[in-house]
């Protein structure tokens, strides 16, 4: 089993519903969901002009290897509407793989550590709630 952190963020339709729709999910998925955040609302960055998010990570546990855990995110994200047309877009939900395990990983479809996370306050303010130590240890390492 390994563990991962998932960034899970929505701005359109009923953005509370669509990040319970999208944990009850990755559980229907066989990921198991060890510690959630709280949930907290954004200002959009980068993209076209938006409405606000609410955004929140997850501490989860996993038997996919990170590449199917990637397919099975990407699933539950178009399960609930969401669609790619405009870089940062809104949407109605997005589920990022943040950390998986000690893993640096960097292949055409996924980085990990995710690439942007240490400039994002919607990302690093939920998930120092739930792991602060964890956050201390990436940032050490230099990942």
């Amino acid at each position: 089993m390994s563990l991962a952190y998932i960034g899970i963020g929505s701005n359109l339709g009923n953005r509370k519903e669509n990040i319970g729709k999208a944990l009850s999910l990755m559980q229907e998925c066989g990921i198991k969901i060890l510690k959630r955040s709280s949930v907290i609302e954004t200002d959009p960055v980068g993209g076209p002009p938006q409405g606000k998010f609410f955004n929140a990570v997850i501490k989860i546990e996993t038997e996919l290897e990170p590449i199917e855990l990637l397919k099975v995110l990407q699933n539950i994200e178009k399960k609930l509407g969401r669609i790619r047309t405009v870089i940062n877009g809104p949407r109605t939900i997005d589920l990022d793989i943040l950390l998986y395990d000690n893993l640096a990983l960097k292949t055409p479809e996924l980085t990990i550590p995710h690439p942007r996370m240490f400039e994002r306050e919607f990302v690093l303010v939920p998930l120092k709630e739930i792991a602060p130590q964890m956050l201390k240890e990436t940032i050490h390492a230099g990942r």
